[in-house]
């Protein structure tokens, strides 16, 4: 692929330095649809060769699955050629235990998945649907011990509702948490993480953008049935689609290249299935310009509904 190599930003005060665009492995779990175990593994490798060096994975993608598909993908790749993130806290729709026995636990079984001998970060996976203050008293502590014992490097916190992550690090000693993984929130149809990094930057914490394709809302083939978001979101987003194909365009590219822009944005995670669905995406932000003109265009659509999102987890917690 000609142009140039894929740029990298540092994360927070980790030390690591991500490729602004991450491979997110969901895939490798059949979230989104059957994949042939192969193709996943292919996805993984050229991803890697062409310069992707953040991987993000879940217990909770296909019930291991993902975890597993991934760990055989990466037998193959020498370890300095990756930074990995998993999970803990979640394992099923409705199954989540942030209790310190069970992350502990957790943490073992995804090292043996994944064939690797310690994870870089390790994440709290959708603490809206928990205790808050569960994860502050115990299950943050415990992933220190892990963290101390060499298994894991660094820890973060996952979640939907933005306000879930001023409640955790206003009340836990700088450096407990490294990185928030914050997904929906960085795109062309809601940029309300956008208000919230001068924060995070002065808590010194890294930060990772998940979905910013809007879990497949700005997708010619349009969203999963079990999307959460109204009709109206949903048609807004259509609308923006058909304005980019109106210009011969296609807004995945526009929304992944006005994603990564953001220079306090680390990296920006999406989900990739197929060798040639990474190649796409990587052309698109190493070669590809920000279409300004069409920009404006699908702003002027989505602009009635910008920012507007769904609960997730308690409501207490949204």
């Amino acid at each position: 692929m000609a142009g140039t190599a894929l740029p990298k930003r540092k994360l927070g005060k980790t030390g690591l330095e991500v490729s602004i665009l991450g491979f997110g492995a969901s895939p490798l779990g059949n979230v989104f649809g059957d994949l042939k175990e192969a193709d996943g593994v292919e996805a993984v490798h050229e991803a890697i060769r062409l310069g992707i060096n953040f991987i993000d994975v879940s217990p909770f993608y296909g019930a291991t699955l993902a975890e597993t598909n991934l760990g055989k993908a990466l037998k193959d790749i020498p370890r300095d050629k990756f930074v990995l993130s998993t999970k803990v806290g979640r394992y099923g729709q409705d199954v989540f235990d942030f209790s310190a026995e069970r992350v502990t636990k957790s943490v073992d079984e995804s090292l043996a998945r994944l064939n690797v001998e310690y994870i870089d970060i390790i994440q709290c996976h959708d603490i809206e649907y928990g205790s808050l203050d569960q994860i502050i008293e115990e299950t943050l502590p415990a992933l220190q011990k892990l963290k101390e014992a060499g298994k894991v490097r660094f820890i973060g916190i996952t979640g939907l509702p933005l306000k879930i992550y001023k409640y955790v690090l206003d009340r836990v000693a700088p450096g407990t948490v490294d990185v928030v993984l914050s997904y929906c929130h960085y795109s062309l149809n809601d940029r309300s993480l956008g208000d919230l990094l001068p924060y995070l930057e002065e808590k010194g914490v890294g930060v990772i953008n998940a979905s910013p394709l809007s879990m497949g809302l700005l997708t010619e083939q349009g969203p999963p049935d079990w999307h959460p978001a109204s009709d109206e979101i949903k048609g807004a987003c259509k609308k923006a689609v058909e304005v980019a194909k109106s210009h011969g365009k296609n807004v995945t590219t526009l929304a992944l290249q006005f994603a990564t822009a953001n220079p306090f944005i680390a990296t920006t995670l999406v989900g990739m299935a197929s060798p040639a669905i990474v190649r796409a995406n990587v052309e698109a932000v190493v070669n590809g310009a920000l279409d300004e003109r069409l920009l404006n265009e699908v702003e002027s659509v989505l602009s009635p509904l910008q920012n507007a999102s769904w609960p997730s987890g308690k409501p207490e917690n949204n």
